[in-house]
C-alpha cells in the first residue's frame, strides 16, 4: 500500500496533468485550424470572384461599342482582344460566345480538341471534350465547373446585347490557388501543432512534477506515519504557493492531532491499567492469604469478603465512570431537551446536601430554560459538588452552588468551596483523566480522578467550557461550568387592561 502511494499517485498525477494539457491544446489548435483554414479559402474565393467579375466587365465594355455590328465582326474583335491576353496557369481564362461563330478564347483547347493529346487515351480525350462542350452552355452569373487540363475554375458570365443578337462574355480563374493556400495552412498547422504539442507536453510534465512535489513528500510522510512513525512532518517553504502552504499546514496539524490523540490514548490505557491493577492486586493478595490457611476462621473470611467486595465496587465504579466519560465525549449521544433551570437546580441540590456533612449553600437561581441533556448536566454538577466535598473539612466545610446568566445566551454554574484550592499551574490539568492534585490522597478517598474529566467532556459536548479559578476572597476553589442555550423567562406585568412583557 505504501509503495503504491509513492509509485502511482505522483507519477499518475504528472502524466494526467500532461494529458489534460495536451488534450486542451489539441482541441484549441483544431478549432483555430478550422477557423483559419475556412477563412483562408473564403478570402481567396472572394478575391477570385471580384477578379473574374472585373474581367467580364472589361470584356463587356470592349464589345459595347459594336452595337449593330454583325456577329462575324463581333467575333473578330473579341478574338483579337482575348488573344492579346495570353492564358497561363495563373492567369485568367477569357472567352466570348457569339451565336453562329467559333468561340473566341485565349485558351481554345479547353473547349474540346479533335484528337487526343500526347499521353492521353481516347477515353480521356472524350471526357475532356464533354467538359469543353459543357462550357459552351451559358451559366449567367457565378458558377464553379471542371475545366479540361485546368481543373476546377470559378467562372463569371455576363450577357451583352448587341442589337439583333446577344453575346455571352466570361472570365474564369482556377481554384487551385485556394486549394494550394489551404494545403499550406494545413502543413503549417501540422508542423506548428507538433512542435507546440511537444513543448507543451514537456513543460506540463515538469510543471506537473513541480506541482506534485508536495504531494510526493506528503505521500512519503503518510507512508512513514502508516509504518508507525508519527514524528515526520511536511517542510513548509516560504517559496511555495499559498494553497500548497495551507495544505501542508493542514496536513501537519492533522498529524499533530493524530499524534496527540495516540499519545492521549496510550496514556489513558496506561492510567486505566494502573487504576485497575491496584484493586486486582489487592483482591489477588487477599484471596492468596485466605487460600494459604487450612481452616480460616469465619472472621477472616468475612474480612476478606469485605475487602474484596470494596475493591470490586471500586472497579465497577471505575468502569462505569469510563463508560460515562466515553459517552460524554460524543455530542451525538446527548438527549437535548428544555430544562426548567430553577426547578432542576433545586431538585439537584436537595439530592446532594444529604450526601455529606458540609455547609451546603445555594445562591439565587435565575428563572428560565436551558437546552441541554438533563442527565449529563446533573452528573457533571454532582461531580463538581463531590469534588468540593472531598477537599473540604467535615462539618464546617463550605460547598456552594451559584447559577448566573452569562452573555450571548450562556448560563454559568459555579461550585465554590473553602478548601485548599487549586494551584494556578494545575488548573488546566485537573480536568485530565486520572489526575489528582493531591498525589498522596488514597484512591478510596479521592476516587480515580475521572470526575472533572467527565465535567469537561460534558461541557465540550454541549458546546460550552469549564474552568477553575480562585474561590471566595482568594480562598478555596471555584469551578465554573458555562453552557450555551439559556433563555430567560419573560415576566408579565399587568396594569388594568394593558399588559406588558419584560425580559428580566
Amino acid at each position: 500500500m505504501r509503495a503504491a502511494i509513492r509509485r502511482v499517485l505522483p507519477a499518475g498525477l504528472r502524466w494526467r496533468f500532461a494529458g489534460w494539457v495536451a488534450g486542451v491544446l489539441l482541441v484549441s489548435i483544431a478549432a483555430l485550424f478550422i477557423v483559419v483554414y475556412e477563412d483562408t479559402g473564403t478570402q481567396l474565393s472572394s478575391q477570385i470572384d471580384r477578379d473574374v467579375a472585373s474581367d467580364t466587365a472589361q470584356l463587356a465594355q470592349v464589345l459595347a461599342p459594336l452595337q449593330g455590328s454583325t456577329a462575324s465582326r463581333v467575333a473578330t474583335v473579341a478574338r483579337t482582344y482575348v488573344q492579346g491576353q495570353p492564358y497561363t496557369a495563373t492567369s485568367t481564362l477569357l472567352f466570348v460566345l457569339v451565336p453562329g461563330q467559333v468561340t473566341a478564347s485565349n485558351h481554345l483547347e479547353v473547349f474540346g480538341a479533335a484528337g487526343p493529346e500526347s499521353g492521353e487515351t481516347p477515353a480521356e480525350q472524350q471526357r475532356e471534350n464533354r467538359l469543353g462542350l459543357a462550357l459552351l452552355v451559358p451559366h449567367v452569373g457565378y458558377s464553379t465547373r471542371a475545366v479540361p487540363d485546368v481543373g476546377r475554375m470559378r467562372i463569371h458570365e455576363q450577357v451583352v446585347a448587341l442589337g439583333g443578337f446577344k453575346a455571352v462574355v466570361g472570365a474564369a480563374e482556377p481554384l487551385a490557388i485556394v486549394q494550394s493556400a489551404q494545403r499550406g495552412v494545413a502543413r503549417a498547422f501540422v508542423l506548428a501543432a507538433a512542435i507546440t504539442l511537444g513543448l507543451a507536453l514537456l513543460a506540463s510534465y515538469f510543471v506537473g512534477a513541480r506541482v506534485s512535489s508536495p504531494l510526493r513528500r506528503m505521500a512519503a510522510v503518510a507512508a512513514q506515519v502508516d509504518a508507525g512513525d508519527l514524528l515526520p512532518r511536511m517542510d513548509i517553504s516560504l517559496t511555495q504557493g499559498s494553497e500548497v502552504r495551507v495544505l501542508a499546514e493542514a496536513f501537519n496539524h492533522m498529524l499533530d492531532r493524530l499524534s496527540e490523540s495516540f499519545a492521549t490514548q496510550q496514556d489513558f490505557i496506561a492510567d486505566a491499567s494502573h487504576e485497575l491493577r491496584t484493586p486486582i492486586t489487592v483482591i489477588r493478595g487477599q484471596l492468596e492469604v485466605l487460600a494459604a490457611q487450612a481452616n480460616p476462621s469465619q472472621e477472616e473470611v468475612r474480612r476478606v469478603e469485605r475487602l474484596v467486595g470494596a475493591e470490586i465496587t471500586r472497579i465497577s465504579r471505575l468502569v462505569d465512570d469510563l463508560l460515562v466519560l466515553a459517552q460524554a465525549e460524543r455530542a451525538e449521544s446527548l438527549r437535548i431537551e428544555p430544562i426548567d433551570v430553577r426547578a432542576f437546580v433545586g431538585d439537584l441540590w436537595d439530592g446532594v446536601t444529604p450526601t455529606a456533612d458540609r455547609r451546603f449553600e445555594l445562591g439565587e437561581v435565575p428563572d428560565g430554560t436551558l437546552n441541554a441533556d438533563p442527565d449529563r448536566l446533573a452528573q457533571a454538577l454532582r461531580n463538581l459538588a463531590r469534588n468540593a466535598v472531598e477537599h473540604t473539612a467535615e462539618g464546617s466545610g463550605l460547598v456552594r452552588l451559584e447559577v448566573d446568566p452569562g452573555h450571548d445566551g450562556h448560563i454559568v454554574f459555579s461550585v465554590l468551596d473553602d478548601g485548599p484550592g487549586i494551584p494556578l499551574a494545575e488548573r488546566e490539568r485537573v480536568f485530565a483523566r486520572f489526575y489528582r492534585t493531591d498525589r498522596g490522597r488514597s484512591r478510596k478517598a479521592g476516587g480515580a480522578g475521572l470526575g472533572l474529566a467527565i465535567v469537561r467532556a460534558t461541557a465540550q459536548a454541549h458546546g460550552g467550557e469549564v474552568r477553575a479559578t480562585d474561590g471566595v476572597n482568594g480562598r478555596g476553589a471555584r469551578v465554573e461550568l458555562s453552557l450555551p442555550g439559556f433563555h430567560r423567562a419573560q415576566a408579565r406585568v399587568g396594569s388594568g387592561e394593558r399588559t406588558e412583557w419584560h425580559d428580566w
